[in-house]
């Protein structure tokens, strides 16, 4: 037998006894070819480098304490092959020299600038922070921002987050027990005491991935829960970080193949930040294996071996043994069939069923009433504040609703508001004083701290369970959380993610990892003001005018066909009582705040007020029990706050001067009711249960009709308020029939292949049996081992999918994707009226409606769609169908009407219970459709298309976002380029 190979391992023994280094050595030994020979610590510390052994090849590193330069001499002396070259290794502990190097060959970085300081709190001209932002040599990095020691051994890495989302630090941190982060909520500004690299965030969906290289033409890629979502590492029964193989794109394997050259480390490791479509760099590491991958030890054994061989002795055969030598006594492992998992829904349509889309649209959660306040102005003060928000230019209006905004109205106003008491009025003008009235208002707003919604968890994934998160993490599930621009929106989508994802801390670093804000397709009514206007001013004459309630043309066999639906017969004598209940309500907190205003003019009143705090404001969501115990207000509202509640909605629903109703207010009313009976029973407030009632009753009719006097109103000002959102459900739909056929199709593809194979091989054994060494050579050293889903064509990216190799999952082709967009409460409204009404469009004649008979009538009575109401769509495929088939994908639609006020009512121990812990219970979904009736995704297009915006109406596409979302795949399928109207979406493929 010829000489073995010594391969002299160089390392600090903490890192040679690692359970990765170990699997590998012990089966590159078992080839027999090898020795392997342990420096140890000993030797390398302390022996001089003539007195080392001597090998034909070196494995050394860098790890803390390592006599590197001592390394270097041994190499230049023995002149070994080195799989690590050590000179390099110097440029991974500076990341400046790491991205300079990245970029040097062509590999993407994330956007980035250098803050170097000579000094601790130097000074530097080129260096600008403000509130949001920071400026380097002229680079705006807007917050959220990540600062990065120059340092690569220091990890202390900071990301930065904006005031709109409540600002704070979080950081990152080398893994200690079972955490990798910490939020700071109350750190706004940077260090100052080093030097820095300022680079964009990244929006990677709270995922992030570890490349792993073994030689320039092997890449082995991994997924965790990043921990800039909550810093709570996931770990398995056996405390082990639970992280998923996963594939990756052909570009992304050419990184890693420039990576390994360009730091010439045959072995390494980096991270890898998908987003937005594109794929970056950073923190490239030294000597990296994966941990607990018995898959992958086998490869990486036999890529090194072959690097070896090809180094030092290529004239030894480096063709594969049929059978590794690790494995020859070992028993055979039976195949395990890929089962089918059905939607664990419902049975009705069989286990053939597979869930593929879940599609939500979800009001937002509980909150402080609505505290906004219109003002016409025209103190030179104020007037000054809109030349400067509107950028220097005069407009009709502006809206102010930063933290940095709202302190400056707040100052502006503190000058400007006189200091009366609540039950003092001077004798000015009724103007006067409802204008003096509205700036108390918006200074009182702006010092509120408000709750901001409340966790809810949902389980729309029964059968589950806790499977999930690793649903997500798989890769398998491509989920991404959409919001309207509204504070109180965002949060309610950043608490439903973490219940989602049993994710643990602070809301801001939740809310800026995995929500994408989209203010065009959730905010705003502007579309349908005009008929908006129409419907309100019919329904005011409706009420105020003690005419009849419903059309004579409407059906009554079809109560919800006649005009004005839902309003109570006597409305117009609901109105007065609504108003001196009201004044009651006012009255009794007005000598509630009188004490406490007393309390606080005993000092200067522009003392004790605290700045606004943004931060605190989007953070608070727990009640505070202190105040409640002491007969305060929840939350940090106060009497004088809660005072100016009432007393808005006192003189804006009903104009005593001119003794005119605004019905427009009802809902108003509604709400803080609602709130007051949940949140601040303990102040036992007379008359609050029965205007709750009255309230109730005339915002049952007037909301539902504010969208709309009748069935075809609500169909036109809900097509025009969610045409945007209706288009993009329609590509969700699209894109998930699209990509789940890409993966039948291939699958079948792959089938016929195998039997071609199995029959070619059948009839040619011998010729097989001379090509399986050089084919499992292939299989085991080129990193086509991982495009599972990749053709000839080399240009065509594979999605960002689960490793089926590596993971330990029965069906890696299943795929689900989930769509949850946050909004407010007219979306519900305008949604469900299309689906309700659709088929009254003069395009759809003759079709039934999406709903069926009886959800219609339950919807009539439905009294409203509250807090945390939603919609949600879910597609099955049948795969025992053919693809063509119609029946290939079922649509199911549900609902839920959100908060259950119904217990509040009363006055048994169930309300007592729910004022006590300030909950309210979530209703569960109901049916949309008859039992076992069959809605297919090509109906569902065809009755929704009318109404929603088509593609050529969105700005001009960007570039293709092919990873987005939290856990997300990259879904731009080559075959949906050619299909109207979506390929031309700009939210195509998010």
């Amino acid at each position: 037998m010829a000489e073995k190979i010594r391969i002299g391992v160089c390392v600090m023994e903490k890192k040679v006894f690692s359970a990765p280094m170990s699997q590998i050595f012990d089966r590159l030994q078992a080839f027999g070819e090898f020795e392997v020979i342990h420096f140890g610590d000993k030797v390398i510390l302390e022996e001089p480098v003539e007195s080392w052994p001597i090998c034909d090849c070196l494995i050394a590193f860098y790890s803390s304490g390592y006599p590197l330069k001592k390394a270097e001499a041994y190499a230049a002396l023995r002149k070994p092959f080195l799989v690590n070259e050590l000179e390099p290794q110097h440029l991974l502990h500076d990341r400046r020299k790491v991205y300079e190097r990245l970029e040097m060959f062509g590999v993407p970085v994330p956007r980035y600038a250098l803050v170097i300081r000579e000094a601790p709190n130097q000074e530097l001209d080129y260096f600008i922070e403000e509130e949001d932002f920071v400026e380097v040599h002229g680079m705006r990095f807007w917050k959220p921002f990540v600062e990065k020691p120059i340092d690569a051994d220091n990890h202390s890495i900071m990301i930065y987050y904006p005031s709109s989302a409540g600002g704070g630090m979080k950081e990152l941190f080398r893994k200690v027990g079972n955490r990798s982060s910490d939020f700071h909520p109350d750190v706004r500004r940077v260090r100052r005491e080093g030097s820095y690299i300022y680079e964009e965030f990244m929006s990677t969906g709270g995922t992030d991935v570890k490349v792993y290289t073994v030689g320039p033409e092997y890449a082995h890629a991994e997924a965790r829960k990043s921990p800039v979502v909550d810093g709570v590492v996931m770990r398995n029964t056996d405390g082990k970080e639970v992280r998923y193989p996963v594939l990756l794109t052909p570009a992304e394997k050419e990184m890693a193949r420039e990576v390994c050259i360009a730091f010439k480390q045959g072995v390494c490791g980096f991270d890898l930040l998908r987003s937005e479509g594109h794929s970056y760099v950073c923190d490239v590491n030294g000597w990296s294996f994966v941990k607990n991958s018995y898959k992958y030890y086998d490869d990486a054994a036999c890529v090194l071996r072959k690097m070896l061989l090809d180094a030092k002795a290529p004239h030894l055969s480096s063709v594969i043994p049929p059978i590794l030598p690790w494995k020859v006594n070992e028993p055979v492992q039976p195949t395990e069939g890929l089962t089918r998992q059905g939607s664990g829904i419902n049975g009705t349509f069989g286990q053939s069923e597979e869930l593929r889309c879940v599609i939500s649209v979800i009001r937002h959660g509980d909150r402080t009433p609505k505290q906004k306040v219109k003002l016409m102005v025209t103190e030179e003060k104020l007037l000054n504040l809109m030349l400067k928000y509107n950028g220097g230019r005069p407009r009709s209006e502006t809206k102010l609703k930063s933290a940095l905004q709202l302190q400056d109205l707040l100052d502006a106003t503190r000058m400007l508001v006189p200091c009366t008491r609540p039950d003092r009025e001077s004798d000015s003008e009724a103007e006067d004083v409802e204008h003096a009235e509205k700036l108390r208002q918006v200074k009182a707003v702006l010092e509120e701290a408000e709750e901001l919604g409340r966790y809810f968890r949902n389980k729309i994934y029964p059968g589950e369970g806790t499977g999930l998160l690793r649903l997500h993490s798989t890769y398998r599930h491509d989920l991404k959380i959409y919001s309207s621009e509204e504070g109180r929106v965002q949060v309610s989508a950043a608490a439903f993610a973490k219940g989602l994802l049993d994710l643990e801390g602070q809301l801001t670093p939740i809310l800026v990892s995995l929500l994408s804000k989209d203010s065009s397709m959730l905010d705003g009514l502007e579309d349908a003001s005009i008929e908006m206007k129409e419907a309100k001013a019919r329904l005011n004459e409706t009420i105020t005018c003690s005419a009849k309630t419903a059309d004579s043309n409407g059906s009554p066999k079809f109560p919800w066909m006649v005009d004005g639906a839902g309003l109570p017969p006597n409305a117009s004598e609901l109105l007065p009582k609504l108003v001196n209940l009201t004044k009651k309500i006012t009255e009794q907190v007005r000598l509630l705040a009188r004490d406490e205003y007393d309390k606080l003019t005993e000092r200067s009143l522009y003392d004790v007020i605290p700045p606004y705090d943004q931060a605190k404001a989007l953070g608070k969501t727990n009640i505070d029990v202190d105040r409640i115990a002491a007969g305060l207000p929840c939350g940090s509202e106060g009497f004088l706050l809660m005072y100016a509640r009432w007393k808005k909605l006192e003189r804006d629903l009903y104009n005593e001067r001119k003794e005119r109703f605004d019905i427009t207010q009802i809902p108003d009313v509604y709400d803080s009711c609602k709130y007051d009976l949940l949140h601040n029973a303990h102040l036992n407030l007379e008359g609050l249960d029965e205007l709750f009632k009255v309230a109730q009753a005339l915002a049952d009719g007037v909301i539902p009709n504010e969208y709309g006097i009748n069935p075809k109103q609500k169909l036109k000002i809900g097509s025009k308020i969610a045409r945007r959102l209706l288009g993009k459900l329609l590509i969700d739909l699209r894109n998930t029939r699209e990509e789940a056929i890409s993966v039948a199709e291939l699958k079948n593809n792959q089938d016929h292949s195998l039997s071609m194979k199995t029959e070619k091989e059948d009839s040619e054994s011998k010729l097989k049996h001379l090509h399986k060494n050089d084919e499992l050579r292939k299989c085991n050293t080129m990193s086509d081992i991982s495009s599972v889903d990749q053709d000839d064509d080399d240009d065509r990216e594979t999605k960002y999918r689960l490793d089926p190799k590596y993971a330990n999952v029965k069906t890696p082709e299943r795929h689900v994707r989930t769509r949850l967009y946050f909004t407010s409460e007219s979306h519900i409204h305008s949604l469900m009226n299309v689906f309700r009404y659709c088929n009254l469009d003069e395009s759809l004649q003759g079709e039934e409606s999406l709903v069926c008979h009886n959800a219609l009538e339950r919807l009539c009575k439905t009294r409203e769609l509250d807090y945390m109401s939603s919609i949600v769509l879910r597609m099955f495929e049948n795969t025992e169908v053919a693809l063509e088939d119609p029946k290939r994908f079922r649509i199911e639609l549900t609902f839920s009407r959100g908060a259950d006020l119904f217990p509040l009512e009363n006055n048994d121990s169930k309300a007592s219970s729910l004022r006590q812990e300030h909950t309210l219970p979530i209703m569960g979904p109901e049916r949309l459709q008859e039992i076992g009736s069959y809605l297919t995704l090509e109906r569902m297009e065809k009755m929704i298309r009318p109404f929603a915006m088509p593609a050529e109406d969105f700005p001009p596409p960007s570039t293709p976002a092919g990873f987005s979302g939290y856990f997300s795949s990259k879904t731009m399928l080559e075959r949906l380029v050619n299909l109207w109207p979506f390929h031309k979406h700009p939210h195509y493929g998010k």
